[in-house]
């Protein structure tokens, strides 16, 4: 049996110096007519975030910080992955493995950590608490080095279920994600519902679903913002989504050797997917930001963090193939939080139809990757949703 071994971060100082280096010898490309944004990232802005991370970013502090998690390093089917493993402070907690996307890593979760694992300690119900599992993705941050080809999502549910069943030894877990995590997850409780207690995603990426098969008549009348919203964001989305699908290895070799080059484009996505109304300050702090540049450039897997896409459209991309034909698709409990600057929005009659439909909330704020932006809403989303299901597990 695979046995998950204690994990620190420690990020030898030669890193950090190597780092420094080259933020403070940026060779900054031209621009022009580009104060909107049009062209990509505006180069003011970001040379005044390159000079943060330059000169007041404590990378230390953030590692000391995330060090105070218990992290984990096991190797399942010859694939190293790094999680997070919080055992929750209560009478029963209810392990719940959240998984991550692209451009996110597993940090993105951590201002949930406290609220879930130890609701009384924040004004909740000890009731509620939950055991949290949180990977990152291989070939994202410290699930290094990836030595392994062909990890599509399908893979990816094997490996997380193992991961749950046989290396941590829970035999029901409910799950729960945004983007590929969103996907991995509603894959995950369609091919193991004797295993899966309920799923909450951002995105209903059930099954069968075909993205290009969707049209204008699928939207109900009062969800014709989100035809709005696809056509707004539309744009965002194509860029990264065509060359990382087509051919990532050659934009890796750009991106890996130079942290503004990863930085841009980690940080134009945040801004382009969250709702911040232009401004990414609106909805994280510099030193947010700076993490997660760092984590993706001092662990060099912004590289193969691109991967999945290839991986994904290689392998026939959606829709995923149901393993039967009843009805719903998705058998066990779902709920789905959809954010008004969500980037893939789906019809909530296609979901009906699909899944187990139990939630279908409509948040009042939050964008594409809302458990980062919102953490106190999403928050109240997993533990509402999942609380008449405590007694499946």
């Amino acid at each position: 049996m695979t046995r998950a071994e204690p994990f620190t971060i420690a990020v030898p100082e030669s890193e950090l110096q190597a780092l420094r280096a080259r933020l403070g010898q940026t060779r900054w490309a031209d621009e022009l007519a580009n104060d909107d944004w049009r062209y990509g990232v505006e180069r003011g802005w970001l040379e005044e975030m390159v000079r943060y991370w330059h000169e007041d970013y404590d990378w230390r502090a953030i590692e000391a910080e995330i060090n105070r998690v218990p992290q984990f390093k096991a190797t399942v089917d010859s694939v190293p992955i790094h999680f997070a493993h919080i055992k929750g402070k209560g009478p029963n907690p209810m392990p719940l493995l959240l998984v991550h996307g692209w451009p996110w890593t597993f940090y993105d979760y951590f201002s949930l950590i406290g609220p879930l694992t130890d609701p009384a300690a924040y004004g909740g119900d000890p009731a509620e608490s939950f055991d949290l599992i949180i990977p990152s993705l291989p070939g994202h941050g410290f699930s290094m080095p990836l030595t392994k080809a062909g990890l599509d999502v399908p893979a990816h549910v094997e490996l997380f279920t193992t991961l749950m069943n046989d290396v941590l030894g829970y035999s029901r877990f409910a799950v729960a994600g945004g983007d590929w995590g969103a996907a991995i997850t509603n894959l995950m409780a369609h091919t193991h519902p004797d295993k899966v207690i309920g799923l909450l995603a951002t995105i209903p990426f059930f099954p069968g679903l075909d993205l290009n098969t969707i049209t204008p008549g699928d939207y109900a009348e009062d969800e014709q913002w989100m035809l709005e919203r696809q056509m707004e964001s539309g744009p965002t989305v194509v860029s990264h989504f065509t060359v990382q699908s087509s051919d990532p290895q050659t934009l890796a070799y750009a991106l890996v050797d130079s942290p503004v080059g990863t930085a841009a484009w980690l940080w134009e996505r945040r801004r382009a997917w969250s709702d911040c109304d232009g401004d990414l300050f609106n909805v994280y702090s510099r030193d947010w930001l700076c993490t997660l540049a760092s984590i993706y450039w001092l662990t060099r897997s912004i590289g193969t963090s691109l991967r999945l896409y290839f991986e994904h459209a290689h392998a026939g991309g959606m829709p995923f193939k149901p393993l039967h034909d009843r009805k719903p698709t998705i058998e066990v409990p779902c709920g789905y939080a959809i954010a008004p600057k969500e980037v893939m929005l789906i019809p909530r009659g296609l979901a009906e139809q699909a899944t187990n439909l139990m939630n279908w909330n409509l948040l009042p704020k939050g964008g594409h990757f809302s458990f980062a932006e919102q953490p106190e809403l999403m928050t109240e989303q997993l533990r509402d949703f999942f609380r008449p299901l405590r007694d499946q597990g």
